[in-house]
């Protein structure tokens, strides 16, 4: 059995709360050591609930239906403490999102890379209605990444975080950059 507990105990065993005439049955007893087996890990999660709630120190195999809670989907390429530090802020980022503070914290975590993030800061309108706006001044936003070796950071990950996380109608431009 895959992460079992050998000879975790019954905090509550059910022999101790049958009659005494049972308490003293031997044949009772034994009968219900093998449900005392059984529910030992039951009350070991219920008593630790709290800590399956806790992105660092949820079990592994918790972490990612605890993310999904969040609207979370880990991609194969993150580590487990991505994942713990994603779930961790997944409301902060949410809070933030579309923003160059949003932004800026969650190529940080995919990347553990803290980016340097520039936006155009234009708006596209125009004085009358239904008139086609100056597209010259289109919004945009350009991420650099600093890093030691730029053939390592997965630039396939990385546009999707920034794709992700941006607002849907500004176009962006990533670069990759030895530091």
């Amino acid at each position: 059995m895959r992460g079992a507990v050998v000879n975790l105990q019954n905090p509550h065993p059910l022999g101790r709360s049958l009659p005494a005439i049972y308490q003293e049955d031997d044949l009772a007893q034994r009968f219900l050591a093998a449900f005392d087996d059984v529910m030992a890990p039951v009350f070991c999660a219920v008593d630790n609930f709290a800590a399956y709630l806790d992105p660092g120190l949820a079990p592994p195999d918790f972490l990612e239906w605890l993310a999904t809670w969040v609207g979370i989907r880990f991609d194969d390429r993150a580590t487990e403490p991505q994942q713990r530090a994603l779930v961790a802020e997944a409301v902060d980022l949410y809070r933030w999102r579309g923003t160059v503070r949003g932004l800026s914290r969650a190529v940080a975590l995919a990347t553990g890379i803290e980016p340097e993030v520039e936006e155009s800061g234009a708006a596209v309108w125009s004085p009358v209605p239904t008139a086609d706006a100056d597209s010259s001044l289109s919004p945009a936003v350009k991420v650099v990444l600093r890093v030691p070796d730029p053939s390592s950071v997965d630039r396939g990950r990385l546009e999707a975080v920034v794709e992700a996380t941006k607002p849907a109608h500004v176009a962006h431009h990533v670069d990759v950059v030895a530091a």
